[in-house]
């Protein structure tokens, strides 16, 4: 896992609209350069994203912005909901919710790399568990879900 004390920290919407430009097969310049210059698409998905939220993001913390494209973001604070989202938004997975009290979760089918991407995006009291093959490399079922204290 890498260092998650030096990412920068986005707020699980602003990474959810970045995920979703990066679906577009944009590379990081070109993501930095059209969302500074406002060049940015209409979205017809279910999310109805407003892209200009990044404009604005862009413009009042550039470094912020910058770092979080090229090297990395953590996620603030995520929601149940919102995990489930970012992993179709950026994985293109459709993951299950399970909303029982007290085991709330996401499930979902990935790769160790897909995983691997996943937990460096939580924010702080989440956990992954379950999983593939010790190579990694194999899809395995995970659970995404609150850390039990």
């Amino acid at each position: 896992m890498t260092d998650t004390l030096n990412k920068v920290k986005l707020s699980q919407w602003d990474a959810l609209l970045v995920e979703s430009l990066r679906s577009l097969g944009w590379s990081d310049e070109e993501l930095l350069r059209r969302v500074a210059a406002g060049d940015l698409p209409k979205d017809d998905s279910k999310y109805e994203f407003d892209y200009g939220q990044l404009s604005l993001l862009a413009g009042e913390q550039p470094e912020l912005f910058r770092q979080a494209v090229t090297e990395g973001y953590q996620i603030k604070y995520n929601t149940i909901r919102g995990i489930r989202s970012w992993i179709s938004v950026a994985l293109g997975i459709e993951a299950e919710l399970e909303l029982e009290e007290g085991r709330e979760a996401v499930e979902a089918e990935l790769t160790g790399p897909e995983k691997l991407r996943l937990e460096n995006v939580l924010s702080f009291g989440w956990q992954i568990t379950g999983g593939g093959s010790a190579a990694g490399s194999e899809a395995g079922t995970y659970r995404i879900e609150p850390v039990q204290r």
